[in-house]
């Protein structure tokens, strides 16, 4: 499928929504946003060190890249144009050849693009889940969306400007009471008003973090938090959620270049009782590892819009959580690790052509607790889907 033009102007599609107010979390936007750009240009060799962390030491391929992107990045206007000149329209092709075997995607028919989604995303990468989501977008045709991220991983002004040139809304993280209430007020006031006045779509990871056990499911606080700026206002909160088009999406991995280095986190998370303090740079070395290995094939999937009447967040997060795990691509990967932990046969014709030996030899070299946290992250998978089935 060819990108076609986007059927959204260029510029902010808000008529009704006053973003000022939001000048700390939001994405750039105006004179904000040619400012970052300026910025940007100004220290070039911060883009010719991302570029290398996605190509290598192709010193060819690393200049080539860095002056498709020089040529662009000083016409752009909007996040949207920067979208679809440098992320969907360099890095991610980019990311997509050099590291899948496949990428696929299904169910892109249910956006309307004169409306505004809450895409609510399981989350294993870093930078990836939501960037595919917005090159299927474009390539749908379909208008591209907000991003919501933590600021943990804005480690710099450069890093920050990218994000926000690229679309990204700051999470705030590591805040006291009282600063995380006003923070999840503004993020909430914010997220409502995007969908609701403006139509903008906003992805948001279904909880904090990434699932590195392979275990998706929705932090109800997500979806409580969505309701704190309406309460006063007269909606009920079933009405809120209808009026949010919470959209599920499933991306699954075939291979997840994280998984042993989540696998080995996790396992001393547990070691030391739950506590666990990240190096300072552990998140970037993530983020280019999880763009620049192998993934072998990856698929995303759109859910159908959330409808219907909600009493209570858990009620909306089991909903996602149910389509998400319904619509999972379970991969030879997922299967075989079921089976191995398991050991059974339920998928051994489905693998016939898979060499599980092999599969099970990138993990030979690890600890017990170690090999068994990452089996188990690809084995999850299919046991959510399995206990979706029955319940059904």
């Amino acid at each position: 499928m060819e990108v076609g033009k986007n059927s959204v102007p260029e510029n902010d599609r808000a008529v009704m929504m006053d973003f000022s107010k939001y000048n700390n979390i939001a994405p750039y936007r105006g004179q904000d946003f040619e400012d970052a750009i300026n910025r940007v240009l100004e220290h070039r060799e911060y883009l010719g060190a991302f570029v290398s962390m996605l190509v290598g030491n192709d010193i060819e391929a690393v200049y080539t890249y860095l002056n498709g992107i020089l040529d662009n990045i000083g016409k752009v206007r909007s996040y949207p144009e920067f979208q679809k000149k440098i992320t969907a329209g360099i890095f991610v092709p980019t990311i997509i050849g050099r590291t899948m075997t496949g990428f696929s995607d299904s169910g892109y028919d249910v956006i309307d693009p004169e409306k505004g989604y809450l895409f609510l995303s399981n989350h294993r990468d870093i930078i990836l889940d939501c960037a595919l989501l917005d090159y299927t977008l474009l390539q749908s045709n379909k208008p591209l969306c907000e991003m919501a991220f933590g600021d943990n991983l804005m480690m710099n002004k450069f890093i920050e400007d990218l994000f926000r040139l690229n679309g990204g809304i700051i999470v705030r993280r590591a805040l006291g009471m009282k600063e995380k209430y006003l923070s999840s007020l503004e993020l909430s006031s914010y997220f409502v008003g995007a969908i609701t006045e403006a139509n903008i779509s906003v992805w948001l990871a279904q909880r904090p973090g990434r699932a590195k056990d392979g275990i998706d499911t929705t932090q109800p606080s997500i979806i409580k938090m969505l309701y704190l700026s309406q309460k006063g206002k007269g909606i009920t909160f079933s009405e809120l959620i209808n009026k949010m088009n919470i959209l599920p999406i499933s991306i699954s991995y075939e291979y997840d270049p994280n998984d042993i280095n989540k696998g080995r986190e996790e396992v001393l998370r547990e070691h030391q009782h739950g506590e666990y303090e990240k190096k300072k740079y552990e998140d970037l070395i993530s983020m280019a590892r999880g763009l620049k290995a192998q993934k072998g094939r990856v698929h995303l999937a759109v859910g159908t819009p959330i409808s219907g009447e909600f009493d209570t967040p858990e009620d909306v997060a089991r909903e996602v959580d149910r389509q998400i795990h319904m619509n999972y691509k379970l991969w030879d990967t997922n299967k075989a690790a079921y089976d191995y932990l398991e050991k059974s046969d339920r998928f051994s014709s489905d693998l016939k052509d898979f060499d599980t030996e092999a599969f099970l030899h990138r993990f030979s070299h690890l600890s017990p607790d170690v090999r068994d946290f990452v089996l188990n992250s690809y084995a999850n998978p299919v046991r959510s889907r399995l206990k979706e089935e029955w319940e059904e």
